[in-house]
């Protein structure tokens, strides 16, 4: 008799991603809880895949990444940040920043090692922690503001913490680090032999005026941490799942001895047409903090009046929503009952942490949508 299979990952389940997005479409609801856009991905983005599926790009890309797109990325993150990292040793294409994360996690982390997370915090890190033998470690973000507690994180560090995952701006709270804030990492960490893993998918998208504070712009930090990127979330494509990790190049050698062994190379027209577009098109990224301030906006304005409470998101391309004056209910249990009852489907903020606040009434929406969407939804949470 074959003996049963122990699970490697035996808390794990269905992420809530796929859950609620199966709900949603199970109910007919409007789908404003998985991070994805409704609207298009640029015409000329589109037309430059095209273009190198028929000029017959279409064999394995090296497994570092197509050079031009190195290049491109090394470019592009000269004029965003002033820092030009290395195309050849210190820039790695790989299918989506997800793979990212799981390689950076399994390039550091070995049994027994600890590896602090932020919660809520996103789902994919803890899973990449446990399969390498490491732990978690979970320092909480306080609402409102959901900033770190320096004093909680001081207090987390021990002679076995080997690796900090950060993630700004924040995913699922919107929240975004300041300047301080990496100064105060920086303090904490020099002299300590600690990696860190920098989850930037939402680099830029930022409101108000802020500066999204790469890892990347902190020497100090940038010498140890592996800096991941998304080109799914910038230019409205998450399907292709194409991301980048930027890492020295001592790192970027162990990274990539993982991800030869994950992935090895990611979809090679759509690599092409990438750095196409980011020679062509800088403009994009330049102006997608407005264009998603905008719909921040539109979002925010049209669920006036309703009984939801609503402090605008700093960052990332969601909002929380506060139904604490509605219901008394689990979030989980609200919005799954959204989902049936109300037609709209949304993120329970408490499934990101291992020991939510009791008292937080917190549902996440996604507003990359387009605004017939995101008139529909409001129209909802007025009714509520």
């Amino acid at each position: 008799m074959t003996a049963p299979l122990v699970s490697r990952l035996p808390r794990v389940g269905t992420t809530i991603f796929t859950v609620m997005s199966a709900l949603a479409q199970e109910c007919g609801a409007l789908n404003l809880s998985q991070g994805f856009p409704d609207f298009a991905v640029p015409p000329a983005l589109l037309q430059a895949v095209v273009q190198h599926l028929q000029a017959g790009h279409n064999q394995y890309a090296p497994m570092t990444g197509v050079p031009r797109l190195r290049e491109a990325i090394a470019a592009k993150t000269l004029a965003a940040y002033g820092v030009a990292p290395d195309p050849v040793h210190e820039v790695t294409v790989t299918s989506g920043a997800t793979e990212a994360l799981f390689c950076a996690i399994q390039a550091v982390l070995r049994a027994g090692d600890e590896a602090i997370v932020f919660d809520p915090c996103y789902d994919s890190y803890e899973p990449g922690i446990e399969l390498a033998g490491g732990r978690a470690v979970h320092v909480p973000l306080a609402g409102p503001d959901f900033r770190p507690d320096w004093q909680r994180f001081a207090g987390a560090l021990s002679p076995r913490t080997r690796l900090v995952i950060l993630n700004t701006p924040h995913n699922p709270t919107g929240s975004v680090w300041s300047a301080e804030d990496m100064q105060q990492l920086a303090t904490l960490l020099r002299g300590r032999g600690i990696w860190l893993l920098s989850d930037e998918v939402y680099e830029h998208i930022v409101f108000d005026g802020r500066r999204h504070e790469s890892v990347l712009l902190h020497p100090e930090l940038a010498a140890r941490a592996f800096v991941v990127s998304s080109f799914g979330k910038t230019f409205h494509a998450t399907g292709w799942k194409i991301g980048y990790c930027i890492a020295p190049a001592a790192l970027s050698a162990e990274f990539r001895k993982i991800h030869q062994f994950v992935t090895f190379s990611t979809s090679t027209p759509m690599q092409h047409a990438l750095a196409d577009y980011l020679e062509a098109e800088a403009q994009h990224w330049q102006q997608l903090p407005a264009f998603y301030q905008r719909k921040r906006d539109l979002f925010c304005r049209l669920i006036e009046g309703s009984r939801f409470g609503c402090t605008p998101s700093a960052g990332t391309y969601f909002q929380l929503l506060d139904y604490s004056a509605i219901s008394d209910e689990r979030d989980v249990d609200l919005a799954r009952r959204l989902t049936r009852e109300a037609r709209l489907a949304s993120i329970p903020v408490s499934v990101f942490s291992v020991a939510p606040d009791p008292a937080q009434r917190l549902l996440r929406f996604c507003f990359a949508k387009d605004d017939a969407t995101l008139e529909q939804a409001a129209a909802i949470i007025r009714r509520l």
